[in-house]
Order: structure tokens, then C-alpha cells, then sequence
């Protein structure tokens, strides 16, 4: 009876502790019901070479399901599948695995492994009383993925066509065969085959497929095993709260907006659309300064006629933003031109991010700067005329996520998020 009371009075600490922590319309590393891996690359040329691994946590002793879709960096949805969680659970997941080999992870809840071989129960994980069991017969655990489901995702995260995709494409025709994209993962109810935005997806309150359980929590690296080193952090923890007016008021800007027409019944709070990142380019970081950018372009998007074509389709691309400030370390500021709309003109500005998600060498062509060392402002909102009059609150907004990796070749690389100075929910317009 005592350890049965210890235990249940440490359960309590540990969610006393999770929501002491929480912030609505501050992006911390905290529990969340869902997360967001921004950006991920595979090279297909390479058996051995550059992949993105991932984790996705339980930080709750009950047991719950995941929702994972894989986009690629033009936003286009090109895999779904579901991941079960016991109480204090952890799933480790390397994307290569998936799309080159077709393995997805392999869990099932209790009514599919009655005899727990495939999902271990620990002694501190609880039932749930809203998991959906049945609802996973027949997609726990998942079998591997076929040959042509396979051509399909290395085809749309390359930017060529899909025959599931109707020979239409996904993403961006860079021509390296260097996969690329980003992930979202939400807490479900049941073993959901749906995307954001399916009808009954989201539901007022978290009684759609998806819950507002502020229970994940998660990190990722990217492994150049050929260059000898990695970067990693932390996944983006994106809270729900149905009750802030800022995530459950129809026309505030949420991180699924556009996917349930800006009625905010998603609830999850905004990313940020201001940031500051360092970039260093020399000394112990010889490979230089990259950006990890993940954007919102505020439209649902679908597969489009290949290629990808800048100003013509999609309609959104490439991503514009407000303003760009480049300082060096004695606070000497260039200002580039940039224009505040998207899509951008074809020439003439600087556009750094014109993906949804991409890597962008700082001091590279697509991104070149005048000093070595120094900080950037980056103000990364744009209004879309694709995406209308949206978010209706405050159309220009457009959250993002910036990640900065400083590398020194063949040695080591970091990984660091760079600095948030607001919040979509306010977004700042204000460039120095």
C-alpha cells in the first residue's frame, strides 16, 4: 500500500511539474501534444550516408497513440502511420529506415499484442480511458511498406513525380536525390489514416481524432556518417490549450490554421516569426553556418503539375518576409532588399527560405553575407495572396522555426534554435 502510495504521489509531482512549466504563445521544451521535426534529409545516393533519426517520448504514465504525417518541404502530406506509447514510453525512429527500407516503427496496444511482446508495459503505465484500441486491428503493428509506396516517397521528398500522386509532384526538383521534408506528430485517439485538415481530424476541445493531451516530448539529429559528424536538439513542442482565448478563438492564428479554416479548434499555439541567429564562418567552424527554416505558407497545400516553378506554382512560392537585418560582431548592420509578399519576384531580393522547410548555407548563394562573423535579425513574416485575407486576426503573420548549425568538417557540429523575440499569437513588425 505505501509503494502503491509513492508511486501515485510522484505521478502527481511529475504532472504538477509539466504544467507548472507550460506558457500558451511561448515556445518552450516542454510536453506538448504535438511535435514538430522541421526539417529532415536523407541522401538516397548513399546507403551509408547522411539520414535524420528522431524520438518521440511519453511523459506521462498513461498510455497514448501518435499521429505522425511526413510532408515534404513544399507542405505536400506523402505518408501517414500511428505510433503507440505506454506510460513513459520512447520510440526511436531513423527516416531513413522508412523510406529507403520501408520499416515502419513497430508498436501495437495490448488489444493487438495481448501478450505484450511488441510493446512492453512498464510497472508505472496506466490505461487509458479514451484510447480507442480496436480502432488499430488490422494497422498495428504496420507491415512494411511496399516497393511502389516506397518509389512514391523517394520520388515526391526529391521533387519528381509520383504515380500515387497521379504523376504530379510534392516538392522542390533540386537534383541532388537528397530527400527532404518535415514531420508533425499529434496525440490521437484513436489509430487515425486521416491528415490535418480530413473532416473530423480536429473537433472543438480535442474530441476530434486528435486530443489536447500536453504529453510529448521529443528530439532529433541529423548523422553525416561520410563528413564524421552530427547535429541535433530538440523537437519543436507545440502546446494545446482549450481554454486560452489566443488558441480557441475563431480567426486567432494557431499552428494548424490552415487546416481548419482559421476556426482555431486545433488549439495549438503559434510558432514564433521573429528570430535571432549567430552565424560563424571560419576559425574552429570551417564548414560554416546553415539554416535549418521551416515556414508556414498559410495554404492547405495539395500535389501540383511538375516541377515546382517559382512564382507560378505553388501559388505561395517562394516565401517572402518582412525583413532581414545582417550584423557583424561590432553591431554594423546590412540591410537586404526583401518584400513583405509572397510569392516572391524572381529577381531582385533576397530570398533565403522559399521552401515550407529547407537547409540554406549562410554566406552560399542563396543566402550570401558581407562579414564572417555576426548575428542575424530575421523577420520572417509575409502575407500570401493563395492564403487570402488569413489569419484573419492578422493576415501579414507567418510563423516559423529557425534552426542554426555551426560545423567544423570532419569533427563536430551543433545544432541550436535560434532565439524567439515574439510569438505568432502578437507577431512583431517591427524591423530595427
Amino acid at each position: 500500500m505505501k509503494k502503491t502510495a509513492l508511486s501515485l504521489a510522484l505521478l502527481g509531482l511529475l504532472a504538477l511539474g509539466g504544467q507548472a512549466g507550460a506558457v500558451i504563445c511561448t515556445i518552450d521544451a516542454v510536453p506538448a501534444a504535438t511535435l514538430l521535426l522541421p526539417y529532415f534529409e536523407v541522401d538516397l545516393n548513399n546507403p551509408n550516408g547522411l539520414t535524420t533519426l528522431f524520438s518521440v517520448n511519453n511523459a506521462s504514465a498513461v498510455e497514448v497513440l501518435v499521429h505522425v504525417v511526413v510532408w515534404s518541404d513544399l507542405s505536400v502530406p506523402v505518408l501517414d502511420f500511428n505510433i503507440y506509447l505506454t506510460g513513459y514510453d520512447v520510440q526511436s525512429v531513423n527516416i531513413r529506415d522508412i523510406i529507403v527500407n520501408g520499416n515502419l516503427p513497430q508498436t501495437a496496444t495490448d488489444v493487438q499484442d495481448p501478450a505484450k511482446k511488441i510493446s512492453p508495459v512498464g510497472s508505472f503505465s496506466v490505461e487509458s480511458a479514451i484510447l480507442n484500441e480496436p480502432s488499430c486491428n488490422g494497422v498495428l503493428p504496420p507491415p512494411s511498406l511496399p516497393s511502389f509506396f516506397l518509389a512514391h516517397l523517394q520520388a515526391a521528398l526529391t521533387g519528381k513525380p509520383s504515380a500515387i500522386l497521379k504523376g504530379n509532384c510534392a516538392g522542390q526538383l533540386i537534383g541532388d536525390n537528397v530527400a527532404r521534408g518535415y514531420i508533425t506528430m499529434d496525440v490521437v485517439n484513436n489509430c487515425s489514416l486521416k491528415f490535418p485538415g480530413d473532416a473530423g481530424y480536429f473537433a472543438a476541445g480535442g474530441t476530434g481524432d486528435v486530443t489536447n493531451q500536453n504529453v510529448l516530448w521529443g528530439d532529433w539529429f541529423i548523422v553525416n556518417a561520410v563528413q564524421n559528424f552530427a547535429e541535433g536538439g530538440d523537437l519543436v513542442h507545440i502546446e494545446a490549450d482549450a481554454t486560452n482565448p489566443a488558441t480557441s478563438t475563431a480567426g486567432r492564428y494557431t499552428f494548424y490554421g490552415r487546416y481548419d479554416a482559421w476556426t482555431a479548434v486545433d488549439n495549438r499555439e503559434p510558432l514564433a516569426t521573429n528570430f535571432a541567429a549567430r552565424y560563424l564562418n571560419g576559425g574552429p567552424f570551417s564548414g560554416g553556418t546553415s539554416l535549418l527554416c521551416w515556414r508556414d505558407s498559410k495554404v492547405n497545400q495539395g500535389p501540383f503539375t511538375c516541377p515546382a516553378t517559382p512564382g507560378l506554382q505553388p501559388a505561395w512560392y517562394p516565401l517572402g518576409q518582412e525583413g532581414i537585418v545582417i550584423f557583424d560582431e561590432q553591431e554594423h548592420p546590412v540591410v537586404p532588399q526583401t518584400f513583405p509578399f509572397s510569392p516572391q519576384p524572381p529577381t531582385g531580393s533576397l530570398t533565403p527560405c522559399p521552401a515550407e522547410t529547407q537547409r540554406v548555407q549562410v554566406n552560399g548563394s542563396a543566402f550570401p553575407v558581407p562579414f564572417s562573423f555576426g548575428w542575424l535579425y530575421m523577420d520572417m513574416n509575409t502575407t500570401v495572396a493563395a492564403a487570402g485575407s488569413n489569419p484573419p486576426i492578422d493576415p501579414a503573420a507567418a510563423q516559423a522555426w529557425i534552426i542554426y548549425t555551426l560545423a567544423s568538417n570532419g569533427h563536430f557540429a551543433v545544432g541550436i534554435d535560434a532565439i524567439r523575440l515574439d510569438s505568432a499569437c502578437a507577431a512583431n513588425h517591427i524591423i530595427p
